[in-house]
């Protein structure tokens, strides 16, 4: 193999030592090579690599820490979702990993996480499969120049061992599968899966620490510009509830659809690539994303196929319902490959509310923002993570708790100010249940949702009348172009308009359980933002 993507910064720095073979930076067509060489998956029509996950086909959650060291022991917002771990527990498991792969292949990719050189992180992903490789090749920020390659020093680097696992009464872990995180060393280190979701999820987590100490927003978000770079918009919300589908509008220049930052700058991608979910994905609801299922240099990860015809089946949820395709942003004709643009106009938050009370569209006040980020109400969609296999309420801080190492006041306060500087327009939308909770309800429909969306960035609702919902408060549009009236109001959905309210307020209980914690850290104006009754 040719050395010219090799770093001068080698292995040996990660404590590595009697490799057999180091492949560097390998191209798609390269890693494709050794994928197949090594029988990690199959090429199917169009081109596309499809891949399996094994007992993991999403992420795991309780399965993750953050190593507990002076420097950044003060800062992180420890608890449920950042789980500690001890400085001897992560050299044990490091020295571990280090062992499996003497006298064995390693696959390295140098890479960076965030489009804006000015916060760009330059990182390295070390790896034991060439799928996994290319995954991080797909979702991370290319550097093609050989001379960049060869000085590439990494701030920090991912170690993915799926075939190590943790021994839980050694380790301190809750299982064989870990996730950990140490900012004192810069390193990541992933054992006992393949769900490669976590190799992504660990970089946007060690970002999400950075960032604000350089006063940028960071956001699990998707992003999208209309006329020019200056109509941005933001679609937050946790996997599954439509970042992916609604940022890939065909009337709209795709930006990213899962992470960003928001800067004094404008907005840029930490991300070069996407990750979509793809079951029962159709070419006449998600025509890009379809259509980039069926490209060369694709993964597909747990994705039905026939295995003579090599034809995928997306509407197989088999394996799971979280299949998933990993692939460049280059795959979608409409993106902007820059991963750049303006402030955002446009705030959308996502919720798939599986109790069928909110509305499918509200404008949001900055204090009902402020509350409604804090909260991030929404459901876990069956599959997102392991064990999840059917929709459940939750509640989770930024829309993205298991990724936010700070505490989630930091993140919330530095979105206030930055919708407070760009006048920002604030709206909720509801891609969950509507006529009733789910087992009685059914999903919003896409084409509605589309709709809303449109008329909501267009800003056909600017001068529409709108009507105070009586428990929550925010402003619901009375007329939306090319949806039903009906269906703005989610209490006319109901067959019985009493259980509605009763489960409305029920709600309303939930959002003020999950709020206590915060309580002392919020204004006046942003408790008054809070739900009536409950």
């Amino acid at each position: 193999m040719s050395d010219d993507h090799r770093s001068d910064y080698g292995l040996e720095h990660h404590g590595f030592t009697n490799l057999e073979r180091e492949y560097w930076n390998l191209t798609t067509p390269a890693l494709y090579e050794q994928a197949i060489r090594h029988r990690e998956g199959v090429i199917a029509h169009g081109g596309p690599l499809v891949v399996r996950t094994g007992d993991h086909t999403g992420r795991s959650p309780n399965d993750k820490f953050i190593v507990r060291e002076p420097g950044s022991e003060r800062d992180i917002w420890w608890g449920p979702a950042n789980q500690e771990c001890s400085e001897q527990n992560f050299d044990d498991l490091h020295r571990r990993i280090v062992a499996y792969f003497e006298n064995r292949d390693i696959f390295v990719q140098d890479v960076y996480a965030g489009t804006d050189p000015t916060y760009r992180l330059p990182i390295r992903v070390i790896t034991e499969t060439a799928w996994h490789s290319l995954f991080a090749r797909n979702m991370f920020v290319r550097i093609f120049d050989p001379e960049q390659l060869r000085h590439h020093v990494p701030q920090f680097t991912v170690i993915n061992a799926p075939s190590i696992t943790a021994i839980p009464d050694v380790h301190c872990t809750t299982s064989g599968t870990f996730i950990l995180l140490n900012f004192a060393q810069r390193m990541v280190l992933i054992g006992g899966t393949r769900y490669a979701g976590e190799i992504k999820k660990s970089i946007f987590t060690v970002m999400n620490y950075l960032l604000p100490k350089q006063g940028v927003m960071a956001m699990h978000c998707s992003a999208n510009y209309g006329k020019d770079r200056d109509d941005v918009a933001l679609f937050f919300g946790l996997s599954g509830t439509g970042k992916t589908t609604l940022s890939n509008d065909p009337a709209r220049t795709l930006i990213g659809d899962d992470e960003h930052g928001w800067s004094e700058a404008g907005l840029f991608n930490f991300e070069g690539g996407c990750y979509a979910k793809v079951i029962r994905l159709s070419p006449q609801g998600e025509p890009l994303i379809w259509d980039a299922t069926r490209r060369f240099g694709t993964i597909l990860e747990n994705v039905s196929m026939d295995a003579n015809r090599r034809r995928v089946d997306l509407d197989d949820a088999t394996f799971t319902e979280n299949t998933r395709a990993s692939y460049p942003v280059t795959h979608i004709a409409n993106a902007d490959y820059t991963g750049l643009a303006g402030h955002p106009r446009h705030i959308v938050f996502l919720t798939a509310d599986a109790f069928g009370i909110m509305p499918p569209i509200a404008r949001l006040t900055p204090a009902q923002a402020q509350y409604h980020f804090l909260a991030g109400y929404t459901a876990r969609v069956a599959g997102t993570e392991r064990g999840v296999t059917e929709p459940q309420a939750t509640f989770s801080a930024c829309f993205g708790a298991p990724f936010m190492p700070l505490h989630p006041t930091v993140y919330a306060n530095l979105l206030a100010e930055k919708i407070r500087q760009h006048n920002v327009k604030l709206w909720l939308i509801n891609t969950g249940w509507t006529g009733g909770p789910a087992g009685v309800g059914h999903r919003m429909e896409l084409a509605h949702t589309r709709a809303i969306v449109s008329a909501a960035l267009n800003g056909d609702l600017d001068a529409v009348e709108t009507v105070s919902d009586p428990v929550f408060g925010f402003a619901i549009p009375k007329h939306v172009p090319g949806v039903p009236p009906a269906v703005l109001f989610p209490r006319q959905t109901w067959q019985e308009p009493d259980a509605y309210d009763a489960r409305a307020r029920d709600l309303a209980a939930r959002f003020h359980k999950h709020m206590a914690q915060f309580e002392s850290a919020l204004s006046a104006e942003v408790e008054a933002a809070a739900p009536r009754g409950g």
